[in-house]
C-alpha cells in the first residue's frame, strides 16, 4: 500500500508539471481555417510582389539587400519547421519609403521600408517586426482572411480595404488591389485583432530561436504607438493594417518570460547599416509616390487632398452606366473612378493619399457580389461580417429597413465607422438580388460633419438607380 502511495504520487507530480509546462511554456500555435493551398499562397503573392516591385521605390544597395535578406534568412531559419512549407519562396526587400511599414505577402514575400530602420534603436526592434510578418506568412493569414470572408467580392479587396484606409498605402495599394484576377487586395486586408496576437507570439518566439530578446518586439510596437499618438493617430501606416489587439507589450513580455533566448545573434551590422540607409537619396512618402506617378502621366486616383474643405455636391446630376448592371444619376462635380471590380464616385478631396493610407472619406461605391444566400438578409450580413473584419470599429447604428430599388426588394444598413480624418463617419449599405445568383450593392461614406450637406445627394442617387440586368 505504501509502494502504492509513492506512485501514485510520483504519477501525480508528473501530471502537474506536465501542466506547468502547457500553462507555463510557449504558446502552441493553431493554423486558422484556409480553403486555399500554399501552392496558391505562394502564386498569390509571387503576382502581389511582381506588382509592388513595379510601384515602389526598391533600394538597390548592395549592402542593405543582403544585409536584409540575411536577417530574415536568420528568422525563416528559427521558425517552426512543422509551420514551414516547402514550396514557400521567401525574400526580403527594402524600400526607399519613409513611413515605419513593413508588410510580408502570401508564401514569402517581405518588404521592409526605410522608415522601420530609421525608428528602430536596435537590430532586434527591426527583427521584431519581420519576426511578426513572418508569422503571418507561416500561419497563412493572408489567405485565411479570404477564406474568412467567404465572399469573392471582399476577395478583391474593396470595401474592407478602402472604408477607413487602405492596408498598403501610397501606389501600391491600388496596384495590390487591381493586380490579378484572383483577387490580390484580400490578401492585404486589414488583419484581426486575433490574428495579430498570433502574429505577436510567434514572433516572439521565432525571436527567441533566432538569439534576439522578444521584449524588443513591445519596445519597437511602442514606438509605432508614440509616433502615432504625436500625430494625432494618423502616423505610422503599419498600423492601419494590424490593430492593436490590446495590452500588447504585457502579452509579448509575459510570452518572453517562458522563452529561452538562444545564442545571441551578432547585431554589429546594424550600426553600419543605419549609415549606409543614410547615405541614400532621400526616402520619399507614399505620397510624393503618387505624385510623382500623376506627373508622369500614369493613371491616378487623386482626387484632391484629404483633410481640406470637401465642397458640396452639386445639385446638377449626370448619368453613370455600368452596362447589364446599373445606372444611376450621380453629382456632375464629382469624379467616376472605376477599376475592375468597382465604381466609386467622389467629390474633390474626397479620395487620395493621407500620412500613408489611402483615404475614402466622401462618396459612394458602387458593387457585384455572388450571393452567399438567396435570402437576401442573410446575404447581406455575410457581407457584412466581411467588412467588419477589415475594419474592425465598424458597427451597425440603428435597424435595417427594407425598401424598393428598382421594383426590387432591397435592404439599407446604417452604419458608423472612425473617419480617417477623425472622428466618426456615417456610412450606409444598400443591397438587393440581381440574376444569376448575384447581389448588388451601393455604398455612401461621409463624415458626420459633412453628413447634412450630403444628404439629399445621397437621396437622390438612392431614388435615380436601375438596375439593367436581364431577369
Amino acid at each position: 500500500m505504501a509502494t502504492n502511495s509513492r506512485v501514485m504520487r510520483a504519477l501525480a507530480l508528473t501530471i502537474v508539471a506536465c501542466s506547468a509546462a502547457t500553462l507555463f511554456g510557449q504558446t502552441a500555435m493553431k493554423l486558422p481555417k484556409n480553403k486555399y493551398t500554399p501552392e496558391q499562397d505562394v502564386k498569390l503573392g509571387r503576382e502581389a510582389a511582381d506588382e509592388v516591385r513595379k510601384k515602389y521605390p526598391l533600394i538597390k544597395d548592395e549592402r542593405i539587400t543582403q544585409y536584409l535578406t540575411k536577417l530574415g534568412d536568420r528568422l525563416v531559419a528559427a521558425a517552426p519547421a512543422e509551420l514551414k512549407q516547402p514550396v514557400y519562396e521567401y525574400s526580403f526587400t527594402p524600400v526607399n519609403l519613409k513611413e515605419i511599414n513593413a508588410f510580408a505577402l502570401p508564401g514569402g514575400p517581405m518588404f521592409v521600408q526605410r522608415g522601420m530602420f530609421e525608428a528602430a534603436a536596435g537590430e532586434g526592434e527591426v527583427a521584431g517586426v519581420m519576426a511578426h510578418e513572418l508569422s503571418h506568412v507561416l500561419l497563412r493569414h493572408g489567405t485565411a482572411n479570404a477564406t474568412k470572408a467567404q465572399n469573392p467580392w471582399l476577395q478583391l479587396g474593396q470595401i474592407a480595404g478602402v472604408v477607413g484606409g487602405a492596408v498598403v498605402g501610397g501606389p501600391a495599394g491600388g496596384a495590390i488591389a487591381q493586380g490579378s484576377q484572383l483577387g490580390l487586395g484580400s490578401l492585404m486586408l486589414r488583419y484581426s485583432r486575433d490574428f495579430e496576437k498570433q502574429a505577436d507570439i510567434l514572433g516572439a518566439q521565432i525571436m527567441a530561436r533566432a538569439g534576439y530578446d522578444p521584449r524588443d518586439l513591445a519596445h519597437m510596437f511602442e514606438t509605432i504607438e508614440r509616433q502615432s499618438q504625436s500625430s494625432g493617430g494618423s502616423g505610422p501606416q503599419w498600423l492601419s493594417d494590424h490593430p492593436n489587439p490590446g495590452n500588447r507589450t504585457e502579452y509579448i513580455n509575459q510570452e518572453a518570460a517562458h522563452l529561452t533566448i538562444a545564442s545571441r545573434a551578432d547585431d554589429s551590422g546594424f550600426g553600419p547599416i543605419k549609415t549606409a540607409f543614410a547615405s541614400l537619396p532621400a526616402a520619399r512618402s507614399t505620397a510624393d509616390l503618387a505624385r510623382a506617378r500623376s506627373d508622369s502621366g500614369e493613371p491616378s486616383v487623386s482626387v484632391g487632398t484629404p483633410g481640406q474643405p470637401v465642397p458640396p455636391p452639386s445639385t446638377q446630376y449626370k448619368t453613370l452606366r455600368s452596362d447589364g448592371i446599373f445606372q444611376a444619376a450621380v453629382p456632375s462635380n464629382w469624379t467616376t473612378l472605376s477599376s475592375k471590380s468597382s465604381i466609386r464616385v467622389v467629390p474633390e478631396n474626397g479620395y487620395d493619399q493621407l500620412n500613408g493610407q489611402t483615404v475614402f472619406s466622401h462618396g459612394i461605391e458602387f458593387g457585384v457580389t455572388p450571393a452567399g444566400s438567396r435570402d437576401l438578409e442573410q446575404a447581406t450580413n455575410v457581407l457584412l461580417k466581411g467588412i467588419e473584419q477589415g475594419n474592425p470599429a465598424l458597427r451597425t447604428a440603428g435597424a435595417a429597413q427594407t425598401f424598393r430599388m428598382s421594383q426590387r426588394t432591397a435592404i439599407s444598413t446604417p452604419l458608423v465607422n472612425a473617419s480617417p480624418l477623425g472622428g466618426q463617419e456615417r456610412i450606409t449599405l444598400y443591397t438587393t438580388f440581381l440574376s444569376g445568383g448575384n447581389m448588388f450593392y451601393y455604398l455612401t461614406v461621409v463624415p458626420d460633419a459633412d453628413a447634412a450637406a450630403f444628404q439629399e445627394a445621397f437621396r437622390h442617387v438612392t431614388e435615380s438607380i436601375r438596375l439593367t440586368d436581364a431577369r
